[in-house]
This record gives C-alpha cells, structure tokens and sequence, in this order.
C-alpha cells in the first residue's frame, strides 16, 4: 500500500488500520477519460492522414511510413491517458479539500478552506458536450493550482455552493 497518499499506514500484521480521520477519496468521471481520448485522436490521426497521402504523391511510398509517427504517438498516449485519468481524485476533510493528481510524479494539493477566494465552475464546449464540468479553486497564493476536472455540472455546482459556504465561515474571523 502507498503510504503518504492517503495518510493511512498498514501495520506489520498486514491488516490495514483505516483511521476515523482518513479522508474519502472521490474520483472524476469516466467522460473526462473520453474527452482527453478523442482530443489525442484529433490531433493524431488527421496529421497521419495527411502527411501519408502528401509523402505518398509527392516523396514516394517510403517516405509516406513517416505518417506511423503520429500513430505511435497515438499508440502511446491512450494507455498513458487512462493511468492519468485514474490519478485525478479529491476528498473533502473538515478544515480543507484535498486535491490528488499524477502517475510518476503526484501531486497532492491541500487547500484550506479559510484561504479560498473566488470558486469557479466552468465548462467548454467539449465538456458540456460529454456533461462534464470543471471547478477551479483561487487563493491568495499565485502557485496554486487547485482544479478539478470531469465533474457532472451538479455536482461541481453542490461542490463550489459547499466550498463557497465554508470558506465564508472559516475567513470569518480574519
């Protein structure tokens, strides 16, 4: 078991021990996966496309098996998606939400809940197409990079109302 991810640790009987405290964690929507699939397919196969058919008329059927390249991009990228897409979670603890993402490098984002300042949800034409929504959290800190993709719009908006309602009540006293 990864220890530090969730903040739980196994003990040397092997049996876990999963305290009161341990954040539970939410993963994003499947249709997040999708969106980021079909954008790789987009900019992959009509480039392929392209530069076969122009390498075939005009350099000759050797040099149109330069257009495998962006295929073997293709090839590499869909896998790597899916391992991607499977990192991206949150958990909302009492005091701050925490924001999990990444494959080789992860990246755990904890954002109070009295530093929160503006809470965004938005939704590109893609994403609305998929039903998918975006929440972006801002902080005083300019480094912050708190969003969460591939949310159903109401749960984003339920999201941003809940963390808009604390964050009032925890900045309260400031």
């Amino acid at each position: 078991m990864e220890t530090g991810t969730t903040g739980a640790t196994e003990p040397a009987d092997g049996v876990e021990d999963r305290s009161a405290d341990e954040p539970l964690w939410t993963g994003v929507r499947p249709g997040l996966l999708a969106v980021r699939r079909l954008l790789l397919a987009l900019c992959t196969v009509p480039p392929a496309v392209a530069a076969g058919v122009l390498l075939g008329l005009f350099a000759g059927p050797a040099w149109a098996l330069f257009a495998l390249l962006p295929l073997a991009v293709l090839a590499w990228g869909w896998p790597m998606l899916g391992r991607n897409w499977r990192s991206w979670r949150y958990a909302e603890r009492a005091d701050d939400l925490l924001i999990s993402r990444g494959v080789l490098w992860r990246e755990e984002t904890i954002v109070p809940y009295g530093r929160m300042q503006l809470v965004e949800v938005t939704s590109g034409p893609l994403e609305r197409k998929f039903g998918l929504s975006s929440l972006q959290l801002h902080t005083a800190a300019a480094a912050t990079d708190a969003t969460i993709p591939g949310l159903v719009p109401a749960e984003a908006e339920r999201l941003r109302d809940r963390l808009t309602e604390l964050g009032e009540a925890r900045s309260a006293g400031l």
